[in-house]
């Protein structure tokens, strides 16, 4: 079997790639990208670009399964149209099975609403794949820690408004899209990548807190402050429009979801990995080797400054010394040694 992955020259790609060629099986591993010299040995490198639907033909040419990464181009309508084409170019070379990328709360809207590029192509997948599967992803947990470490200078953390999220490692959401790729039984389906839990914006602020032992509350903001503090800081219009629908999104409720997708997808079992000391309890949700948000929190360092906080002053109590989230008694977990 000849597996595809389009958009392997991203995060999400290469640990694409990098699980398939793990898996034990009779399978050839394709990766497919602007920049194919890059790709390592022994998956097979092509040339596509979303931009370029001539290359799309002979990229996906004799593939029997293909997963579909959209890109992250912030024109509006520029995504929605590069997944169209993208699957009509996998369709028109005979690709048997189509699974394409989603995220959570994709829904009919207009952009530059965030779900919407991905409904325009969950909708025309169903409508003309062979046989299709759809893996709807949360928020990256890697992405959260960039606004947390952004959020450490003014010590507060902004959102829209109070809001929950099951934020998900990027390794976690890898794994379950190539068990997909190389398993059974999954066309047809609609799964949602998810973490173990879902994080509160005061949660999520605590939990900051809790890390870095600096105090940090959650405020919520209007759009307009969100789009003045984006600006201010320098960012692209096109930037300063995805992080506020971004945004909007987690307060529209679109990742307040939890679901054990991910685990059925590896067909890996939960581990739960607790270390305890004086200042702090560790409590990992394990996916085939991924990380919570906290584990993911506590061993990534990104040198992001800024990007989310604006100029805004918290006006409410920080949470430094409050209840510790995840500790053992809340959630019924025995203590374990370091």
């Amino acid at each position: 079997m000849k597996i595809g992955v389009s958009g392997a020259s991203g995060h999400l790609g290469r640990a694409v790639v990098s699980e398939l060629l793990q898996r034990a099986g009779a399978h050839e591993v394709v990766a497919i990208t602007r920049t194919p010299e890059t790709v390592s040995r022994p998956a097979q490198g092509r040339f596509g670009d979303y931009n370029q639907l001539g290359s799309l033909a002979t990229a996906y040419a004799g593939l029997d399964r293909l997963l579909l990464i959209p890109t992250v181009d912030p024109q509006p309508g520029r995504r929605g149209a590069q997944n169209v084409a993208a699957i009509d170019a996998a369709v028109r070379a005979g690709v048997k099975h189509i699974v394409f990328m989603s995220a959570a709360g994709a829904r009919q809207a207009e952009e530059p609403v965030l779900g919407a590029p991905y409904w325009q192509g969950e909708q025309h997948l169903i409508a003309t794949a062979p046989a299709w599967t759809i893996l709807r992803m949360n928020f990256y947990a890697e992405s959260f820690v960039q606004q947390a470490q952004a959020s450490l200078a003014q010590g507060v953390l902004t959102g829209l408004a109070e809001n929950r999220v099951a934020f998900v490692a990027r390794g976690d959401v890898a794994a379950a899209a190539a068990g997909i790729l190389i398993g059974d039984g999954h066309a047809g389906v609609t799964y949602n990548a998810t973490g173990p839990e879902r994080l509160s914006g005061a949660e999520r602020a605590a939990l900051v807190a809790e890390i870095t032992g600096r105090p940090v509350a959650f405020l919520a903001i209007t759009e307009e402050q969100l789009r003045a503090g984006l600006t201010k800081a320098g960012l692209p219009v096109g930037v300063v429009t995805t992080v506020t629908s971004i945004q909007a999104s987690f307060a529209a409720g679109a990742f307040d979801i939890v679901t054990g997708d991910v685990e059925r997808a590896t067909a890996l079992k939960l581990r739960l990995v607790l270390r305890t000391s004086e200042n702090e309890l560790v409590r990992s949700g394990l996916f085939g080797g991924g990380r919570s948000l906290r584990r993911t929190c506590l061993h990534l360092k990104f040198p992001v400054t800024g990007m989310f906080t604006g100029n805004f002053r918290p006006t409410t109590k920080n949470t430094r010394g409050s209840t510790r989230l995840f500790s053992s008694r809340k959630h019924g977990l025995p203590r374990a040694s370091s």
